[in-house]
């Protein structure tokens, strides 16, 4: 259930941090309202994490697949462009995550 609790988080944090930019500096309600729920909803589900993995996998996990999402979002829906270098540099980043992922199986304690 923790990965499922980890995903939640992950999802929320996405939608506040993809949100903050439509905020204007938190001078709009509506978008600033969807960050406020979006990071108390994602450090809530990220406790509910913290009872069962590792802080530095889940945190790991967290940034990684966070990094990777909300740059995805930026170039969906914002239409920022992500150099090679860039991409690159994502890429590494998800790899490590899987790495870690990878060396949390059944009897390691991370």
């Amino acid at each position: 259930m923790a990965w499922v609790w980890l995903g939640l988080a992950i999802l929320a944090e996405v939608i506040a941090t993809s949100a903050l930019k439509a905020t204007d500096s938190f001078s709009r309600l509506g978008p600033s309202v969807v960050v406020l729920l979006g990071y108390g909803l994602a450090f809530y589900f990220l406790s509910l994490v913290l009872q069962v993995l590792p802080v530095g996998i889940a945190y790991a996990v967290w940034s990684g697949v966070g990094i990777v999402l909300v740059s995805l979002v930026g170039w969906l829906w914002y239409g920022q462009t992500l150099s090679p270098t860039a991409l690159a540099g994502i890429g590494l980043i998800l790899a490590g995550t899987i790495v870690l992922n990878l060396s949390t199986g059944p009897g390691s304690h991370g």
